[in-house]
């Protein structure tokens, strides 16, 4: 959708001037709008309101500068925020991550990982000393650790098949119907956080399709961040994903394969039936 062009000037404005961080106020001012009617009309155009659009903007230059081995006062700085605290706030409220959390990459996190037999083939299990980082499927001719040393390429990785055990059991009946705690150490957005809490709110036999999802979040127009953060799951099982569907009902877009989703789908329904 083609935003309004007042909206267009907005954004513009608002994606050169991000590192003032520009009030609503201002923002409002270059259209010719009052404050309130500006950010509904923004909203409806573009899905985030201005202040989220500037977030955006600022949080994408601190990971650059971060990425480059930026201080994180630098890159507070550098992202036109007063210091290290104002970058903190932003991190938490769009990553759920601290900014150290993000550049570190895993640098200094112990993790463990294992190999399991699960009910739709093998699965790896990766933990922490906070709870279940990893649990997805994998083919006998891929790489096992691929897939969680790419969320975090700096951690001490050791696999230890006996270790995780427990974990993957645990797993494998909470999935079942087993509602013992499960404890999760997930990495993802504030909006994936959402995305994936309201996943764990769907019934075994339930089916949603993307937009329905965006709209149960009071989100109808982000029918695709929906389905990024759908996609961005690592917790095959626990965190169902494999119950969004296409809008056409098509069994398609699984992480870990079109089949294994079909498998999955028809077992849960078999089990409620």
């Amino acid at each position: 959708m083609t935003p309004h062009p007042a909206m267009a000037k907005s954004i513009a404005f608002l994606a050169a001037n991000w590192h003032a961080q520009p009030s609503l106020q201002a923002a409002a001012r270059i259209v010719g709008l009052g404050p309130d009617h500006f950010e509904r009309q923004f909203k409806a155009a573009c899905g985030i309101t201005p202040k989220r659009f500037v977030q955006h903007l600022t949080l994408a230059h601190a990971k650059a500068a971060l990425r480059a081995e930026t201080s994180v006062l630098d890159a507070a700085l550098a992202a036109g925020l007063s210091g290290p605290s104002r970058l903190h706030d932003l991190f938490v409220a769009a990553e759920a991550v601290t900014p150290g959390s993000f550049k570190a990459k895993g640098r200094g996190l112990d993790l463990v990982w294992g190999v399991h037999d699960g009910p739709f083939g093998p699965m790896v299990v990766a933990l922490s000393g906070r709870g279940l980082v990893w649990l997805g499927f994998v083919d006998p001719a891929d790489d096992p650790l691929l897939g969680p040393s790419t969320d975090y390429p700096l951690a001490r990785w050791r696999r230890d098949d006996a270790a995780t055990a427990l974990a993957a059991a645990h797993a494998f009946a909470w999935a079942e119907g087993d509602t013992a705690p499960l404890r999760l150490h997930v990495r993802g957005t504030a909006f994936q956080l959402k995305v994936w809490q309201a996943l764990l709110r769907l019934e075994p036999a339930e089916r949603v399709a993307y937009g329905g999802l965006a709209a149960r979040l009071g989100e109808p127009r982000a029918a695709r961040a929906v389905g990024r953060a759908v996609g961005a799951n690592r917790l095959a099982l626990i965190i169902p994903c494999h119950r969004v569907l296409q809008a056409s009902a098509a069994v398609e877009g699984y992480r870990w394969g079109s089949a294994r989703k079909a498998a999955l789908l028809a077992w849960e329904a078999a089990a409620a039936g």
